[in-house]
């Protein structure tokens, strides 16, 4: 709030603690725009049992929501939540656990001194039921003696954990699953927008052009997947490059992102060598793994390294 306070010293700004959703509406409700901030703690050897955020906050949320249609929530989790007020908020922006300097950090990028440019490092799914594991592995498990287990105490008992998933892991689980997550992969917004365009590929690397579309200067974090041959038996798609590009408005750059041959190839167990599989690989360039506009095709023969 100091912070806040430091960058808009002009505004009024009111605190509520959110213990009394109702309350916290009612102030929200005279105000321009109001901004909730939600999290979930978690540590080393204290995972959260669910997705969800603990106590009333999603109450907190919904109730302010309805009485603000401009509410921004700030999240500080350390993974996925899910957030069943998402379609009734104006902004999301995830701060992870900032640390010491997270006040600071978290209002310049509210009052747009700041244009964020960060990309999703995991899939938020929109509820636990599309994940591979609904619930986690060991979660109920105590140690034989009480304590907190893991580094912190006495461990807990032997337990199996089937990963039955197999190669789909992360966003490759909801890809092969045909699942819509609440925000996939990769995924980022920014206060101006992009667009790509010329892509041209090959095994070796793909080219393309991005643009600043908007009226701000920002980053935008691009990436390559590939589409290996349907020979391979792989989930549809997979991270293979990426580049950071900064842009003024109107701007425009051509981009080549150099291909690892390692990143395109499947393990031989036979052979026991990683190979190129032959035939026709897809590529798709874009801003997250669910938003990807530019699309080719390359072909290879077979290799193992």
């Amino acid at each position: 709030m100091k912070a806040m306070m430091a960058a808009a010293p002009k505004a009024k700004i009111s605190f509520h603690d959110g213990d009394d959703p109702a309350a916290a509406a009612a102030l929200a409700k005279t105000s321009e725009i109001a901004i909730v901030f939600v999290n979930q703690p978690t540590s080393e050897g204290r995972d959260s049992k669910s997705m969800a955020l603990p106590g009333n906050q999603d109450a907190l949320v919904t109730a302010v929501a309805a009485a603000n249609p401009r509410t921004v929530v700030v999240l500080e989790t350390g993974g996925p939540v899910t957030m069943p007020w998402a379609g009734n908020v104006a902004a999301v922006l995830e701060s992870w656990y900032p640390g010491i300097s997270g006040g600071q950090a978290i209002a310049s990028i509210l009052f747009g001194d700041v244009n964020p440019c960060a990309k999703l490092p995991v899939t938020f799914a929109r509820n636990e039921q599309d994940l591979p594991h609904p619930e986690v592995p060991g979660i109920g498990l105590q140690p034989a003696s009480g304590g907190r287990g893991g580094p912190f105490g006495p461990p807990l008992p032997p337990f199996d954990i089937l990963y039955a998933e197999g190669l789909k892991v992360g966003y490759k689980w909801f890809d092969a699953e045909k699942k819509e997550p609440l925000f996939p992969f990769g995924f980022g917004l920014s206060y101006t927008t992009f667009a790509y365009s010329a892509l041209k590929a090959s095994l070796a690397e793909v080219t393309f052009t991005v643009k600043n579309a908007g009226s701000r200067a920002g980053a935008e974090i691009a990436q390559v997947y590939a589409g290996l041959p349907s020979s391979a038996n792989e989930p549809p798609r997979r991270l293979v490059g990426w580049s950071k590009i900064h842009l003024e408005p109107g701007q425009s750059k051509t981009v080549t992102v150099a291909l690892d041959p390692l990143f395109l190839s499947i393990f031989n167990v036979d052979k026991d060598a990683w190979e190129l599989p032959a035939g026709e690989f897809q590529f798709f360039v874009g801003g997250s793994s669910r938003n990807t506009p530019l699309t080719a095709k390359a072909g290879s023969s077979v290799g193992t390294r």
